[in-house]
């Protein structure tokens, strides 16, 4: 497991005994989507996922464990918030990019960020790179490499040896 960090971007990198196709699963399909996106505390329910480049993706976020709903409501933040998304980049179990529209943080015009995926096949295993793009600021750029790597926790749960 590493992460680094630049600028521009952060890479966060995990090798799991799954094959490309199980990994890919994860992120391609409803059920797989469901089981383990957003940080721990929270789930999400996806309305559509459509597996194809500019294929939309759209989900709820919800806070569910009750610390984390508290957490939410102490700050004046919701407990759940719509991600409009698409795959702006598609290439079956090898490749493939998040585009989500940020429109739901306070005080900050909507824009775009991406996810990229890069996924390998290894002798034992696959290992996949993801890019997070650098969001508008600094604070919130951490928040989403805390956020992505406690969601990551849940992979790295299910694939402990």
């Amino acid at each position: 497991m590493s992460a680094t960090a630049n600028k521009a971007s952060i890479l966060i990198e995990r090798t799991y005994p799954a094959s490309v196709s199980e990994l890919w699963e994860l992120w391609a399909t409803k059920d797989g989507f469901e089981s383990w996106w957003g940080p721990e505390g929270f789930r999400v329910e996806v309305h559509a996922l459509e597996p194809k480049e500019n294929g939309l993706l759209h989900y709820t976020m919800i806070a569910d464990a009750p610390e984390m709903i508290e957490a939410m409501r102490r700050g004046g933040q919701p407990t759940s918030h719509e991600v409009r998304a698409r795959f702006s980049a598609f290439s079956p179990q090898k490749t493939l990019t998040i585009t989500s529209v940020i429109d739901f943080l306070p005080g900050v015009e909507a824009y775009e960020s991406n996810i990229d995926v890069l996924f390998t096949p290894l002798a034992h295993g696959a290992h996949m790179a993801v890019t997070l793009h650098a969001m508008h600021d600094a604070q919130t750029t951490g928040m989403q490499r805390a956020g992505f790597t406690s969601q990551l926790g849940k992979l790295d749960k299910r694939y402990a040896k």
